[in-house]
């Protein structure tokens, strides 16, 4: 990295340059290569804490809310969950493709997605907690609130996860503004967590086998991201350091095709699909599992905090083994630690138990959403080796890995949901057959094991190891 041109032979084996791109000014380089301040990670991170809060909530409790509280009965509560998951993953291809078309403005392209979302986005999160005086239409109450919220959460998400690309083209920073990123977020899954889950204990065991009642409205009562748009404004200012610098482009369409033809980002997106279904069952199933197949009722939301506080300071760790030993290496031991101890919860289902996997659950928890996000970015770079002029569709790579993954979440939302149904889930019973307590445990066990280890196995394919990587940063600093 000398003033040497770039040579070519130093791209991966997979990529091959087309032709050599219009040069950058030496300081556009020193600009985008610059370090990124505290304050700069701080405000990036910090404005996806506030959606965190609302995911955690969905994620852990929205399917006892629907069945419990709401009381509408398991096929029900499956086609909210499937629909609004398939339909969230649907809007964001749709908004990628949007947002490549939008315009630069005096604060960027990616932030009057965020900003202009956000009020409408409380609206609908609000609504998704309240429970209607009419019965008979709440199934259309909840899949309408619930299918507005994920199209709005996705205006947000798809724009905020791509700002990734365009905080520093040094990889390292990139990677060090993730880590304070995933920190912030499940920072904010905890504060969701520990909000929500007290209201739905409360809620629960008041009305679930109850001596008094109590109104289920009291639910929307929870924060809707007051403070979100102040957050929003702290995200720091950026320009595109990929901006095009030459007349020749490529439309939208073909950088569709050269995207989904790309192997490295098929085989990252493919094995964390997998990983992603096998927590988001845990996630979704396990406030169910506590409350009937393990008889811990009165600890559920205490055994989510342990696993969310576990995850917060396990991060930092990942951060510093991912540098150590490789990302690759990184994503193998993170994501294969859950195995044993999600097995040991089924068949040993104590409270001593519960508190130990729930410690060492939060260590995959953490892993799971640091890994993928600081790899995807590689991903993006080994791309721009391989196709110099597909410049400005860096939101193709993060809303279609959503839209995958979504995908994937919401069809395996729906039928664990169903096979509750079918196993015959009583709603609103103190206790529930054995044969949905099978189901219980076969949904919290044995189907996450057999998608975490498919994931593995596809994640083997991945090919940009360490030295790749490096190799693919000194070619892009040489061609910058």
């Amino acid at each position: 990295a000398g003033g040497a041109p770039c040579l070519w032979s130093c791209h991966s084996p997979h990529t091959h340059p087309k032709s050599e791109p219009h040069p950058v000014s030496a300081s556009d380089t020193h600009r985008s290569l610059a370090k990124l301040s505290l304050c700069s990670k701080l405000c990036f991170a910090i404005g996806g804490a506030p959606k965190e809060v609302a995911a955690s909530a969905t994620g852990f409790f929205l399917q006892i809310y629907l069945l419990d509280v709401a009381q509408i009965n398991a096929f029900q509560a499956s086609m909210v969950l499937f629909i609004g998951k398939v339909w969230g993953a649907v809007t964001d291809p749709v908004v990628g493709f949007f947002i490549t078309k939008s315009k630069w403005t005096r604060i960027g392209r990616l932030m009057p997605w965020m900003v202009g979302c956000t009020p409408f986005l409380v609206i609908s999160y609000f609504y998704l907690w309240y429970v209607p005086p009419f019965s008979g239409s709440r199934f259309i109450w909840y899949l309408g609130f619930y299918c507005l919220y994920q199209t709005l959460i996705t205006c947000f998400h798809v724009p905020y996860s791509a700002l990734t690309m365009f905080l520093s083209t040094d990889q390292k920073e990139r990677d060090s503004a993730t880590a304070y990123r995933m920190t912030m977020e499940v920072l904010g899954t905890l504060v969701g967590a520990a909000i929500q889950g007290q209201i739905v204990a409360s809620a629960h065991t008041l009305k679930h086998c109850p001596t008094s009642n109590m109104s289920a409205a009291n639910l929307s009562a929870f924060p809707c991201w007051v403070l979100f748009d102040i957050l929003l404004i702290l995200i720091p200012r950026v320009s595109d350091p990929y901006a095009p610098k030459t007349e020749k482009q490529v439309s939208f369409q073909q950088a569709f095709v050269l995207v989904m033809r790309h192997g490295p980002y098929l085989s990252l997106t493919a094995a964390f699909l997998f990983i992603t279904v096998a927590i988001q069952l845990i996630q979704s199933n396990f406030v169910l599992f506590c409350t009937y197949a393990a008889d811990l009722r009165d600890h559920f939301q205490n055994i989510v905090l342990t696993i969310l506080v576990s995850a917060v300071i396990s991060i930092p760790l990942w951060q510093w083994f991912l540098q150590r030993f490789g990302k690759k290496t990184a994503a193998f031991c993170g994501i294969t630690w859950i195995l044993p101890f999600t097995l040991m919860l089924v068949f040993i289902p104590n409270v001593i138990v519960a508190y130990v996997v729930a410690v060492s659950s939060g260590l995959t928890v953490a892993a799971s959403l640091l890994l993928p996000w600081s790899m995807l970015p590689d991903v993006v770079d080994d791309f721009r080796l391989a196709n110099p002029y597909c410049k400005g569709h860096e939101a193709i790579f993060y809303s279609f890995y959503v839209f995958f993954t979504k995908f994937a979440s919401g069809i395996s939302l729906g039928v664990s949901t169903l096979c509750l149904e079918f196993a015959g889930y009583d709603t609103g019973a103190c206790k529930q057959p054995p044969p949905v307590v099978y189901t219980l445990k076969l949904l919290i066990g044995a189907a996450p094991v057999a998608f975490i280890v498919t994931g593995l196995m596809i994640l083997l394919l991945y090919p940009i190891t360490e030295d790749v990587r490096l190799r693919n940063k000194v070619c892009l600093e040489e061609l910058r």
